[in-house]
């Protein structure tokens, strides 16, 4: 390979996380990326089998001004969990109670805190969203739940959580499934009159943020306008189209959301 297509690949390479342009050692790859592959798929298990912190997690929500409550889903353990997704769907019956309980009132919105399938993304980066939604929350003057951390929860958790607590609207921030070059990537899943037995296709998803993809900014910037049209129109999914670009596009750059 020449000089040129080495400067050319190596160009390339800087402008994407992809695998590309490895080289090769005879018939197979270079020991240092062999390494490389093997380490990325080391942190994308660790990942996925890492447990959450749930004291510290609850720690650095509460220091934001948000009360918590946690729960757990009704796998017991991490290998349920991972074998069981409908048991990660459903809240423990302690839990369920316990959310129900502490229902005074109905509220406009509930913010689940989920560990997913990676407990690293949440660690990371839920705080971080949260400190960047919290001020299109209050000048929007939504009522909040308690921010709920749960662990062992899937995406449909939010359901149960957001019924429980007679919230019109559920946003489940979770860690994603990883890749191997992002296993610190969170999903906001965001559905409107949330209740057990709702399907994908009516929630709207918010996926890659992290400090390498959607920026903490640009998430909540996007989660507000979803939620403020949610609540305007009565509904989430497939039928509610995320046109948030449009605002950034119309707007001068704004360093706040990720400005263009």
């Amino acid at each position: 390979m020449s000089t040129q297509t080495d400067t050319l690949w190596q160009r390339l390479a800087r402008l994407t996380p992809a695998r590309i342009g490895l080289g090769r050692a005879g018939a197979g790859l270079p020991t240092r990326e062999v390494l490389k592959f093997g380490l990325a798929h080391a942190q994308a298990r660790d990942a996925v089998h890492t447990p959450m912190d749930a004291a510290a997690i609850a720690g650095a929500v509460e220091a934001l001004g948000f009360p918590t409550v946690t729960v757990t889903s009704g796998a017991e353990d991490r290998a349920t969990y991972l074998r069981r997704p409908d048991y990660g769907r459903r809240l423990s019956p302690g839990s369920l109670k316990s959310l129900s309980d502490s229902a005074a009132e109905p509220v406009d919105l509930a913010i689940v805190v989920a560990d997913g399938l990676s407990a690293r993304a949440v660690h990371e980066g839920a705080a971080a969203l949260l400190a960047a939604f919290k001020s299109h929350a209050e000048a929007a003057g939504w009522r909040l739940a308690p921010v709920v951390i749960a662990c062992q929860a899937r995406v449909a958790l939010g359901d149960a959580v957001g019924a429980a607590l007679r919230a019109r609207a559920v946003v489940v921030v979770i860690g994603e499934r990883p890749g191997l070059s992002s296993p610190d990537s969170l999903g906001l899943y965001v559905t409107f009159d949330p209740k057990p037995g709702r399907s994908d296709a009516e929630r709207n998803c918010i996926s890659n943020v992290r400090p390498a993809g959607l920026s903490f900014e640009l998430a909540a910037f996007k989660l507000n306008w979803l939620l403020t049209q949610a609540f305007s129109r009565g509904l989430t999914g497939v039928n509610l189209k995320d046109e948030s670009d449009r605002l950034l596009e119309a707007a001068a750059p704004d360093p706040a959301i990720g400005g263009r």
